[in-house]
């Protein structure tokens, strides 16, 4: 048994490749989705529905072909069955090839007379996405969507409105290349709850610079909403202490002691794949990084756990970096924990006061941390006494910084 696995792009037969048709006009059975199937049904060759890959794996030992043809929407190699199919082909002996087609992202930039080349793509059909976070990370992005809530073009576009991202310019395109084909064109705010016939599929460009502070770090205090006795991390010791974190996008980490949320909202512009776990004992400070958090667009990638730690922390999936701006004098057992559950985990601990200073200093010598720092933080900040200018310096910080010795569990 041979079988050919067929970008059959979005759905009309006459986008098929020469190759492709080839293919299934010499095939001995058809199988795939309905609508893939449908243009065939007459031809003579026997079609079955399927569209999990193990169903089709028991269709075709069922009818042990000689020649089969799988029928697949768009492309092989985008968000396509084909890879799950490919792999269950392998384990059962099977030899298969991949003929590709036009996938859905090609179809729609090219009614739009637009590349592609730039586009960022994501798909929403069945699996989480956060259309906030790809479209801070990315200025275009093409999103494969769904008919279940949360999926659709509307509820993305929704989403996309709802966190400040309602002047981005969006695109739908509904049923294409079938009978009653559309693009939809607007903005993502005017799009937003919108119903649209499926399939479709979602195009969203936002403005170049959508933010001061795109990519850096150490935005402005100013900038962020503030309570009454509610600590926060300033901006230059902020934008140290993410360097030493290294932070990546896919990472997950904690913000311990979270206090106004600086700190998180920048660990979560950063880690735009990832998630932020922000700790915070007091109920004011809480609600303050949640609106800290949906002011700069970031809520979707941040948990907010209230409760003091260690206790609070057992329950977190393992870091790969910390940064504890609050201990609540607990510095030694949040370490250990943290190093438990990821032992090469990253961690950075702040030390203001000559108390966290001495204690942050001895743990870093005893417990398995490399790659150990100590940088002083020192700021000073001009104020205005009287027709002049003076520099007025602000407490020194120490930062810890160091990586976890320890060997991963496999």
């Amino acid at each position: 048994m041979k079988v050919t696995l067929v970008g059959a792009g979005p759905g009309a037969s006459e986008l098929l490749t020469r190759a492709a048709q080839e293919a299934i006009g010499g095939a001995d059975l058809l199988l795939g989705a309905p609508r893939l199937l449908e243009p065939f049904r007459d031809g003579g060759i026997p079609c079955r529905e399927g569209i999990l890959a193990r169903d089709l794996l028991s269709a075709l030992r069922k009818e042990a072909p000689g020649k089969a043809v799988v029928l697949l929407s768009g492309d092989t190699g985008f968000y396509s069955g084909a890879k799950s199919l490919l792999a269950l082909l392998a384990e059962a002996g099977i030899e298969a090839e991949c003929l590709p087609g036009i996938s859905s992202l090609q179809y729609l930039c090219a009614r739009l007379c637009r590349p592609w080349e730039d586009v960022f793509s994501a798909s929403a059909h069945g699996r989480a996405c956060d259309p906030v976070s790809l479209l801070r990370e990315h200025r275009t992005v093409f999103f494969l969507t769904g008919e279940k809530a949360g999926q659709t073009p509307g509820d993305l576009c929704r989403v996309l409105a709802d966190r400040g991202f309602g002047e981005a310019k969006a695109w739908v395109g509904s049923r294409l290349s079938y009978a009653g084909e559309s693009v939809t064109a607007g903005t993502a705010g005017s799009l937003a709850g919108q119903g649209f016939p499926s399939p479709s599929v979602l195009l969203v460009e936002r403005e170049a610079l959508f933010s001061p502070w795109p990519y850096a770090t150490g935005i402005p205090n100013g900038e962020f909403l503030r309570g009454e006795g509610i600590p926060m991390t300033k901006e230059e010791v902020r934008a140290a202490a993410l360097q030493k974190l290294r932070v990546a996008p896919g990472d997950i980490l904690w913000d311990v002691g979270a206090g106004t949320g600086s700190v998180t909202v920048e660990m979560a512009r950063l880690a735009c794949r990832g998630r932020v776990f922000a700790v915070e004992r007091l109920s004011a400070a809480c609600a303050l990084v949640r609106r800290n958090a949906q002011k700069f667009a970031v809520d979707r990638g941040v948990t907010l756990v209230e409760g003091e730690a260690p206790a609070a922390l057992e329950a977190l999936p393992p870091p790969d970096g910390v940064f504890l701006g609050g201990s609540g004098g607990s510095l030694r057992p949040i370490l250990e924990l943290v190093l438990k559950k990821n032992p090469r985990a990253r961690v950075v601990v702040p030390a203001v006061t000559l108390e966290t200073l001495g204690e942050a200093a001895a743990l870093f010598r005893e417990l398995p941390l490399g790659e150990t720092s100590v940088t002083q933080v020192s700021v000073a900040r001009a104020i205005v006494a009287g027709s002049s200018r003076l520099m007025k310096g602000q407490n020194p910080v120490f930062l810890f910084a160091g990586t976890g010795l320890g060997e991963e569990e496999p």
